[in-house]
Protein backbone atom coordinates (compact mmCIF):
# COMPACT_ATOMS: atom_id res chain seq x y z
CA UNK A 1 0.00 0.00 0.00
CA UNK A 2 1.26 3.62 -1.04
CA UNK A 3 0.98 6.06 0.87
CA UNK A 4 0.77 10.09 -0.48
CA UNK A 5 3.23 12.54 0.39
CA UNK A 6 2.14 16.07 0.20
CA UNK A 7 -0.85 18.23 -0.79
CA UNK A 8 -3.66 15.49 -2.52
CA UNK A 9 -4.79 16.57 -5.85
CA UNK A 10 -7.81 17.75 -5.05
CA UNK A 11 -6.25 19.92 -2.66
CA UNK A 12 -4.41 21.37 -5.69
CA UNK A 13 -7.51 20.88 -7.86
CA UNK A 14 -7.68 23.02 -11.53
CA UNK A 15 -6.78 26.68 -9.80
CA UNK A 16 -7.69 28.61 -13.10
CA UNK A 17 -9.95 26.36 -14.83
CA UNK A 18 -11.62 29.70 -16.63
CA UNK A 19 -8.17 31.68 -17.56
CA UNK A 20 -6.94 28.22 -18.37
CA UNK A 21 -9.42 26.89 -20.71
CA UNK A 22 -9.09 30.22 -22.81
CA UNK A 23 -5.32 29.74 -23.44
CA UNK A 24 -6.17 27.47 -26.53
CA UNK A 25 -8.00 29.64 -28.33
CA UNK A 26 -5.54 32.91 -27.47
CA UNK A 27 -2.18 30.57 -28.63
CA UNK A 28 -4.31 29.73 -31.71
CA UNK A 29 -4.93 33.07 -32.94
CA UNK A 30 -1.34 34.07 -31.70
CA UNK A 31 0.34 31.51 -33.77
CA UNK A 32 -1.81 32.62 -36.75
CA UNK A 33 -0.87 36.31 -36.54
CA UNK A 34 3.04 35.24 -36.17
CA UNK A 35 2.52 32.77 -39.01
CA UNK A 36 1.06 35.54 -41.14
CA UNK A 37 4.34 37.64 -40.49
CA UNK A 38 6.37 34.43 -41.30
CA UNK A 39 4.39 33.94 -44.30
CA UNK A 40 4.79 37.46 -45.80
CA UNK A 41 8.56 37.53 -44.78
CA UNK A 42 9.94 34.62 -46.64
CA UNK A 43 7.35 35.95 -49.75
CA UNK A 44 9.03 38.87 -50.11
CA UNK A 45 12.31 37.44 -49.06
CA UNK A 46 12.97 39.82 -45.96
CA UNK A 47 13.22 38.54 -42.61
CA UNK A 48 14.13 41.27 -40.52
CA UNK A 49 11.71 44.34 -39.85
CA UNK A 50 8.60 44.86 -40.61
CA UNK A 51 8.75 46.49 -44.64
CA UNK A 52 8.49 44.15 -47.03
CA UNK A 53 9.53 46.86 -49.64
CA UNK A 54 11.22 44.20 -52.41
CA UNK A 55 13.44 47.00 -54.12
CA UNK A 56 15.36 48.20 -50.83
CA UNK A 57 14.89 51.67 -52.13
CA UNK A 58 11.83 53.26 -51.00
CA UNK A 59 9.17 52.10 -48.90
CA UNK A 60 5.47 50.71 -49.52
CA UNK A 61 3.09 53.08 -47.62
CA UNK A 62 2.39 51.48 -44.38
CA UNK A 63 -1.19 51.31 -45.23
CA UNK A 64 -0.80 48.82 -48.32
CA UNK A 65 2.39 47.03 -47.15
CA UNK A 66 1.06 43.77 -45.51
CA UNK A 67 4.20 42.75 -43.66
CA UNK A 68 3.79 45.88 -41.86
CA UNK A 69 0.27 45.68 -40.95
CA UNK A 70 0.48 42.06 -40.12
CA UNK A 71 3.82 42.60 -37.68
CA UNK A 72 1.15 45.25 -35.91
CA UNK A 73 -1.01 42.95 -35.47
CA UNK A 74 0.79 40.37 -33.91
CA UNK A 75 2.56 43.07 -31.60
CA UNK A 76 -0.69 44.71 -31.11
CA UNK A 77 -2.28 40.95 -29.27
CA UNK A 78 0.96 40.16 -27.95
CA UNK A 79 1.18 44.19 -25.74
CA UNK A 80 -2.69 43.47 -24.66
CA UNK A 81 -3.69 39.65 -24.48
CA UNK A 82 -1.09 39.07 -21.56
CA UNK A 83 -1.82 42.13 -19.32
CA UNK A 84 -5.71 40.58 -19.52
CA UNK A 85 -4.64 36.67 -18.79
CA UNK A 86 -2.85 38.02 -15.83
CA UNK A 87 -6.19 40.75 -14.59
CA UNK A 88 -8.35 37.65 -15.14
CA UNK A 89 -6.19 35.32 -13.13
CA UNK A 90 -6.00 37.05 -10.11
CA UNK A 91 -9.83 37.49 -10.67
CA UNK A 92 -10.23 34.41 -10.33
CA UNK A 93 -7.64 32.77 -7.83
CA UNK A 94 -9.46 35.81 -5.79
CA UNK A 95 -12.98 34.45 -6.14
CA UNK A 96 -14.62 36.20 -9.10
CA UNK A 97 -17.15 34.32 -10.70
CA UNK A 98 -16.27 31.99 -13.71
CA UNK A 99 -19.54 33.55 -15.98
CA UNK A 100 -18.42 36.98 -15.44
CA UNK A 101 -14.55 35.74 -16.62
CA UNK A 102 -16.03 33.64 -19.70
CA UNK A 103 -17.35 36.68 -20.44
CA UNK A 104 -14.91 38.34 -20.17
CA UNK A 105 -12.15 36.60 -22.33
CA UNK A 106 -14.52 35.57 -24.46
CA UNK A 107 -15.28 38.82 -25.43
CA UNK A 108 -11.69 39.68 -25.70
CA UNK A 109 -10.93 36.76 -27.99
CA UNK A 110 -13.74 38.22 -30.43
CA UNK A 111 -12.41 42.03 -29.76
CA UNK A 112 -8.69 40.84 -30.94
CA UNK A 113 -10.08 38.88 -33.71
CA UNK A 114 -11.82 42.13 -35.13
CA UNK A 115 -9.26 44.41 -34.00
CA UNK A 116 -6.70 41.88 -36.95
CA UNK A 117 -9.26 40.75 -38.81
CA UNK A 118 -11.53 43.40 -39.38
CA UNK A 119 -9.22 46.36 -38.49
CA UNK A 120 -5.75 46.40 -39.36
CA UNK A 121 -5.57 43.86 -41.84
CA UNK A 122 -8.25 45.49 -44.21
CA UNK A 123 -7.26 47.41 -46.90
CA UNK A 124 -5.82 51.18 -45.49
CA UNK A 125 -5.46 49.75 -41.82
CA UNK A 126 -8.63 51.58 -40.81
CA UNK A 127 -11.39 48.93 -40.61
CA UNK A 128 -14.24 49.32 -38.50
CA UNK A 129 -12.72 46.58 -36.13
CA UNK A 130 -9.90 48.35 -35.28
CA UNK A 131 -11.75 51.06 -33.34
CA UNK A 132 -13.88 48.50 -31.82
CA UNK A 133 -11.39 46.30 -30.90
CA UNK A 134 -8.90 48.51 -29.11
CA UNK A 135 -11.61 50.28 -27.43
CA UNK A 136 -13.35 47.05 -26.37
CA UNK A 137 -9.81 45.63 -25.36
CA UNK A 138 -9.46 48.35 -23.06
CA UNK A 139 -13.12 48.05 -21.46
CA UNK A 140 -12.03 44.50 -20.45
CA UNK A 141 -8.71 45.01 -19.03
CA UNK A 142 -10.22 48.30 -16.71
CA UNK A 143 -13.35 46.24 -16.12
CA UNK A 144 -10.88 43.66 -14.93
CA UNK A 145 -8.96 45.39 -13.04
CA UNK A 146 -11.61 47.37 -11.06
CA UNK A 147 -13.67 43.42 -10.23
CA UNK A 148 -10.68 42.71 -9.08
CA UNK A 149 -10.11 45.24 -7.00
CA UNK A 150 -13.74 44.93 -5.71
CA UNK A 151 -12.79 41.25 -4.78
CA UNK A 152 -10.05 42.37 -2.36
CA UNK A 153 -11.84 45.60 -1.06
CA UNK A 154 -12.02 43.47 2.60
CA UNK A 155 -8.52 43.53 2.47
CA UNK A 156 -8.21 47.41 2.78
CA UNK A 157 -10.83 47.94 5.40
CA UNK A 158 -13.97 48.91 3.09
Amino acid sequence: MTTRIGLATPVLAPLLPVTGTFTLPFALLSSLLSLRVVRYRLADDHYLGDNSAKDGGSTQSQKTNKLFRASCCHANFLENVPIAFILAAAVELNGGSRKVLTGALGSLFVLRVLHSELGLLKEGGNGFGRAVGYLGTLGIQLGLAGYGAYLVKGYWGF
